[in-house]
């Protein structure tokens, strides 16, 4: 029986960077912002709630599962483009889109450069065809 992979648009506690549970520490890496922002809004919403948010917090720290071990050795650059995937998917695929265009426009580029400056690569890629 095969497992399915973790997904990388899911929200996970990480406890290796965690003070308590790691719920903040999974919901800065979630959103991008910074842990230490976190925790102090969210002790911020606990003082102004009256307490209301407590119940929440060990809720969603016994129910949220631990961030697999794949997810800890990510760079940087990966760790943005899985949080701008999961703020806006449409606006990832755009920007995916984009980049292909513009990499299919410098090959093309780098195409008709090499063909008109020389001929007899031209006529053995035409040969090819």
């Amino acid at each position: 029986m095969s497992t399915q992979p973790p997904s990388r648009t899911k929200f996970y506690k990480d406890k290796r960077n965690g003070k308590f549970m790691g719920v903040c520490a999974g919901i800065a890496d979630y959103t991008g912002f910074d842990v230490t922002l976190v925790r102090i809004l969210l002790i911020l919403a606990i003082v102004m709630g009256g307490g209301a948010l407590i119940p929440v917090y060990l809720l969603t720290g016994w129910i949220a599962q631990d961030k697999p071990r794949e997810f800890s050795a990510q760079d940087p650059e990966d760790r943005r483009f899985w949080q701008g995937v999961r703020q806006s998917p449409a606006r990832t695929t755009r920007d995916i889109r984009a980049r292909f265009r513009e990499i299919d426009r410098r090959l093309i580029d780098v195409e008709s450069y090499v063909l008109n400056s020389n001929r007899s690569l031209a006529r053995e890629i035409d040969e090819l065809r």
